[in-house]
């Protein structure tokens, strides 16, 4: 099964039997939130929350992407991940 749709793959991936790895999730995420908001413009977390962090820095690394580029990536991606997870 393939998405063809940012609302698809988002779908697919609560049909994901077993968990990805960190770093594919937060790959998932970054590009998520690249597609979906854009450029991060939040402020950085601070102290020792390293999940918030962890995700700063992913979505982070996906700026400069259009939300459309950044959403055919997101696809992609989750699709790739499927036949690996479902």
């Amino acid at each position: 099964m393939n998405a063809n749709t940012l609302e698809e793959a988002v779908a697919l991936t609560k049909k994901f039997t077993s968990k990805p790895t960190n770093e594919e999730l937060l790959k998932i995420y970054a590009l998520y939130k690249q597609a979906t908001i854009g450029d991060n413009k939040e402020e950085r977390p601070g102290g020792f929350d390293f999940v918030a962090a962890a995700k700063y820095n992913a979505w982070m690394k996906e700026s400069g992407k259009e939300k459309a580029e950044a959403s055919e990536e997101y696809i992609s991606y989750v699709n790739g991940l499927s036949s690996k997870y479902m």
